[in-house]
């Protein structure tokens, strides 16, 4: 990798601040539990903080579920969670219990901000935070590919988290942004976000910014309207989902992803992000 390449990826990474993750992973969280019956509010419970967590986790857990209107409970709650069959308020969350993860689905849709913290605290939550956070840094990275070819024409439709103009560099962007995914899901999975913490997961993505330049670079440079921007953004797309699925298993399990497991993975996401890519551009042309 170019030395003046190598220099934008690292000022990009020292503008991240892993501790803005931290606090929302740790805020302090209130989640208040209505049901009819004893039962009903087990069934929550039980869903929520399930009988196999370690003793620690659910003694955590205990101080963030609250039955509301027992003694002690709080008179204000982040959110509500109503047993189905209940008149739930328009503002709190109906559980069925035969089909809770609907109840988690529409949380998340309706409460992003909370998302990062219930993830770190509730195993329901966990996987599709994590799947979110890697489609959405995934495209994004595609979406800033697409930017660099089509500076005069995407940005005024699209929006990235970070002003354009900021990145000298399509590796600058693209490693900065796996970086931040990285905080992200070790948070998401309850574990230590930040440069020390996670330097070997670090060290392994900035390693891995000269095969992403270099495979861009073979397949198209900076070319007509759409002609090749398919292929370069796709590699984005792909290439950041396959690092978003080893990390993911890497804190879920402990270990990584295996060569072919990598391979078999970048095809499909591959396929993905050509789809994703055809749709900016499609939405580029309609605008």
């Amino acid at each position: 990798m170019g030395r003046g390449v190598a220099e934008q990826i690292k000022s990009a990474i020292a503008n991240l601040n892993p501790q803005q993750v931290r606090e929302m992973a740790e805020r302090p969280l209130a989640v208040g539990l209505v049901a009819a019956t004893s039962a009903g509010h087990a069934a929550m419970e039980d869903f929520l903080a399930p009988p196999e967590i370690s003793r620690g986790k659910r003694f955590e857990l205990v101080q963030i579920l609250h039955r509301v209107g027992d003694p002690g409970a709080p008179r204000w709650f982040d959110l509500e969670i109503w047993e189905k069959g209940l008149p739930c308020p328009e503002e709190a969350f109906c559980f069925d219990p035969d089909a809770p993860l609907l109840t988690v689905k529409e949380i998340l849709r309706r409460r992003r901000d909370l998302s990062l913290a219930l993830a770190r605290r509730f195993h329901p939550f966990r996987k599709p935070v994590m799947e979110r956070i890697i489609r959405s840094v995934s495209r994004e990275n595609a979406l800033f590919s697409v930017m660099a070819a089509l500076p005069n024409v995407v940005p005024s439709i699209f929006e990235l988290p970070w002003a354009f103009g900021e990145f000298a560099s399509d590796s600058a962007f693209l490693t900065m942004n796996q970086v931040r995914m990285a905080f992200l899901i070790a948070a998401a999975s309850d574990h230590a976000a930040g440069y020390k913490e996670q330097r070997a997961q670090i060290a392994s993505i900035v390693g891995g910014a000269f095969g992403w330049r270099s495979l861009a670079r073979e397949l198209v440079g900076k070319v007509p309207f759409g002609g090749g921007l398919i292929p370069k953004a796709a590699i984005a797309y792909a290439g950041t989902y396959v690092v978003g699925l080893g990390l993911e298993r890497f804190y879920r399990i402990g270990y990584g992803m295996t060569r072919a497991e990598r391979r078999a993975a970048y095809e499909e996401a591959l396929e993905r992000g050509r789809e994703v890519v055809a749709s900016l551009l499609e939405k580029a042309r309609t605008h």
